[in-house]
């Protein structure tokens, strides 16, 4: 046993990573592809919560925090229709570039490449779409009003993967997909992209303790994610890549410290307690105070922090 819990942490990532994309090739190689990639997806996200319950990275976030309900309608309705309304947006585009050029033939799209190669070439496209995106709901107050219900948590595990308000979403899936449309990239390359970016989110979220190494140089790992939580700006206001860690490298905003991530996380405001509240709260003025710190009120979803904190993310 004390082998294995030397070993497992090294091996853990990749497989459960190669488990999830493998999955996803059987699901799309059936008659139903959407049911059984679903159905793959809550299975490997049950396989998580069972791991987090036995090799725990943070012993402290097992405790139960109030807002699994809340974790578990974000992730099932407001990222699903807002993957909906980013890709009617995204089509419009389309529509008018057809309209006014309906003898138009052929793509920019490399269709002839091997289908692993064009998601590659996808997952470098829609990553930057999704930088951008991220980075500027951390450092535009106006974006940051949505995006904080994602860092108000005060734990990292599963079932908050997709926890994040649906004007949030929609915009970094725009961003992330217009792109895609717009270069004429086949259904099959979405797919994986999506297949993709659904398992990277489980295990970046999650409460197991894992040792990456050098994949931190290449993919957004959980020992990179852990520090975009932080509430300290210098250390959350890094690694922004969803899938990828290409742009962060480029840009500068990679951030891995020799030293272990910090364990109280959470943003200096606060979010409403109950799912609709946290949908209708950055809408009004007295919501949008909340999230930004500004009004004297208790806090509502965790234990309160340290007087020591120091500065928060999405302080102007």
């Amino acid at each position: 046993m004390k082998a294995a819990r030397r070993w497992l942490p090294w091996l853990l990532w990749p497989a459960l990573y190669a488990a999830g994309l493998l999955a996803a090739a059987a699901a799309f190689a059936s008659a139903a592809p959407l049911a059984w990639f679903n159905a793959a997806y809550l299975s490997l996200a049950l396989a998580i919560a069972l791991l987090e319950r036995w090799l725990p990275h943070e012993p402290r976030w097992l405790a139960d925090d109030g807002q699994t309900p809340c974790d578990l309608a974000h992730t099932l309705l407001t990222k699903g229709a807002a993957q909906v309304v980013a890709a009617l947006a995204a089509s419009l585009p389309l529509a008018g570039a057809m309209a006014l050029r309906p003898s138009a033939h052929g793509t920019a799209w490399p269709v002839h490449w091997p289908l692993a190669a064009q998601v590659v070439l996808a997952l470098a496209v829609v990553e930057l779409g999704l930088y951008i995106a991220h980075r500027g709901a951390h450092e535009w107050p106006p974006l940051w009003r949505f995006h904080a219900l994602h860092h108000g948590v005060r734990r990292l595990w599963v079932a908050n993967t997709g926890r994040f308000h649906v004007v949030d979403s929609a915009f970094k899936a725009l961003l992330g997909q217009l792109p895609l449309y717009l270069l004429g990239a086949p259904l099959a390359v979405f797919l994986w992209v999506g297949a993709v970016t659904a398992v990277t989110g489980l295990l970046t979220h999650c409460n197991i303790e894992l040792r990456t190494g050098w994949l931190d140089r290449v993919f957004s790992t959980p020992a990179l994610h852990r520090w975009h939580h932080s509430r300290s700006p210098a250390e959350g206001n890094r690694n922004y890549g969803e899938n990828l860690v290409l742009w962060d490298l480029l840009f500068g905003t990679w951030y891995r410290p020799a030293r272990r991530p910090p364990a109280d996380i959470g943003i200096d405001g606060e979010i409403a307690a109950g799912f609709l509240a946290q949908l209708a709260q950055p809408f009004t003025a007295s919501g949008t105070r909340r999230i930004m710190g500004l009004s004297p009120v208790p806090r509502h979803n965790g234990p309160p922090s340290p007087p020591d904190a120091g500065d928060r993310i999405g302080r102007t």
